[in-house]
């Protein structure tokens, strides 16, 4: 049911606030778990699964919310999910255990995951079909800068206020959009009713997605298939996601329609996604920690120097909309996309301990246009080849699969670095020869400076020693993320040849579509009128 007028761009308002809350949560409290261990007496390992629940509850939820609305009706469905999310959000700030924080933060994952998925699915049927890319290019803001938005929020509120606050933002933003919700937003013109509760598929979805999750956040951390945990988890995962295909495509009435992966648009764009993904969170979270890890920035501070990736982002997403309006080939889009991504990439890759914040501004901001260039045309492609019926199914997958490519893409950071710098470290020390006189006079050097001031000569010596291996170890961490940054943007660049292959429909089909579009479109307006 399109809308027009001022209705149009209220909802509009409403379910890109509701998106960009429910982004911003999965990066916002990274920099606040310090703070998070201290007053909740939690360690590493323990304050870890704050992020991880709340991804896990995401994934979960978000390939279910096509039957969720058609079984509630959209609106109820949305506006029950922007209160969950808040009322969880409100209990997250109480928390007085870290373990009460986990709970409600699988809560808050519970309502967020709608919120994506729905609010796509809305945002396509408020526009007339012809302005499905700029629904997408609004939508995509969202979905991009939220992520860049999180850690300077969080940064903020960490370094003047205190953690708790990451959560009560969500409050007033969370009852405006309800209040919205109820008052603009309508049912879907395309709802089917369904009275059947799939809960086997349910129940495999959670099992199988659940367990993936956990094993992609948790896998390097536990030492991967070293751990029996990990070994029984995986195996789960994959039981559970195999009886879950073969149980969706032969139930009358399943809980996520695995049959409209025969548009082959579709498959393709869900594929794309992952890529999306992998790149869009894999960078977000790699640059943080190394701009705050080793060139000792600030959260504030690393956060406003994300800030350029934002800002392209948002300008660039309307600008790429009307390309894809006006006919520009996506495969051309989307090799730039991966092109740009690749040179934002490489420019890190040269980065050193004494490179300065003023220098990130560039390859961060073809970071924005890079994402804005792949994230409209992907959508695009994933949505507009479906039937109104479908496309929120279309939409729960695809932003499954984004999410998954990010969990993938940041589980293979973190290995990788950890290999890399394992061999790193093996070729510095075995160059460090305590009989190379470079070697000695380095550490004379550094001895002789701590006895000036006060030490004694033993003591001196063990410093000595102690800051040549922690000068080690920041060179390896140096060169570890170089590599992380450099192989990330060779894989984008490998993509650049598989994008320009995809062939496009021919002129006929198109046309074919096209008249399609307007006898749907002729029906939307009918079943108005009635």
């Amino acid at each position: 049911m399109t809308e027009t007028g001022a209705r149009k761009w209220i909802i509009t308002a409403t379910v890109i606030l509701a998106s960009v809350i429910e982004l911003i949560d999965t990066s916002i409290v990274n920099v606040a778990l310090p703070q998070m261990m201290g007053n909740l007496g939690a360690t590493l390992d323990e304050v870890a699964w704050v992020i991880t629940a709340y991804v896990v509850a995401n994934v979960i939820i978000v390939p279910m919310t096509g039957w969720l609305s058609a079984r509630f009706g959209r609106r109820n469905y949305f506006a029950f999910s922007v209160i969950l999310f808040t009322v969880a959000s409100v209990f997250c700030g109480h928390a007085t255990n870290i373990w009460e924080l986990v709970a409600f933060r699988f809560i808050q994952g519970i309502g967020g995951g709608a919120l994506l998925s729905t609010s796509q699915s809305i945002l396509v049927e408020t526009f007339p079909r012809e302005q499905l890319s700029l629904a997408n290019a609004l939508f995509g803001m969202g979905v991009v800068t939220g992520p860049t938005l999180g850690p300077v929020l969080g940064g903020w509120i960490t370094d003047n206020l205190s953690w708790p606050w990451i959560f009560y933002v969500n409050i007033p933003i969370g009852i405006t959009a309800c209040i919205l919700t109820l008052l603009f937003i309508r049912n879907s013109a395309f709802e089917r009713s369904t009275k059947v509760v799939d809960w086997w598929g349910i129940a495999l979805l959670a099992v199988g997605i659940g367990c993936l999750q956990v094993v992609l956040e948790r896998g390097e951390r536990d030492d991967w298939f070293n751990s029996t945990r990990i070994c029984v988890l995986a195996v789960m995962a994959v039981v559970a996601l195999v009886a879950f295909i073969w149980h969706e495509l032969t139930t009358a009435e399943p809980v996520v329609d695995l049959r409209v992966f025969k548009t082959r648009a579709l498959s393709t764009g869900v594929l794309m996604s992952f890529i999306l993904g992998f790149g869009l969170y894999g960078s977000v979270f790699i640059f943080p920690v190394f701009a705050q890890s080793l060139l000792g920035f600030t959260p504030t501070q690393t956060g406003w120097i994300l800030m350029p990736s934002g800002l392209a982002t948002a300008i660039m997403m309307p600008i790429i909309g009307s390309w894809v309006q006006r006919g520009v080939p996506p495969q051309i889009m989307t090799g730039s996309g991966f092109l740009i991504f690749f040179g934002f990439c490489f420019i890190l890759s040269r980065s050193t301990l004494a490179t300065g914040s003023n220098e990130f501004a560039l390859p961060l901001m073809m970071r924005g246009v890079g994402l804005a260039l792949l994230f409209i045309p992907i959508t695009n492609m994933s949505l507009r080849s479906l039937a109104p019926k479908d496309v929120p199914q279309g939409a729960g997958l695809t932003n499954m699969m984004r999410q998954l490519g990010g969990s993938f893409g940041v589980a293979v950071i973190i290995t990788f670095m950890s290999r890399r710098n394992m061999m790193h470290r093996s070729n510095l020390v075995n160059n460090l020869d305590i009989n190379n006189p470079v070697v000695q006079n380095k550490l004379n050097a550094i001895q002789q400076g701590l006895t000036l001031r006060g030490f004694n000569p033993f003591t001196a010596k063990q410093a000595a020693v102690k800051m040549m291996d922690l000068s080690v170890t920041k060179q390896v961490a140096v060169l570890g993320y170089m590599d992380v940054f450099l192989y990330l943007g060779v894989m984008f660049l490998i993509c650049i040849p598989f994008v320009l292959l995809v062939r496009g429909k021919k002129k006929k089909k198109d046309n074919d579509k096209k008249d399609g579009d307007k006898k749907d479109d002729d029906k939307i307006d009918m079943s108005n009128v009635h």
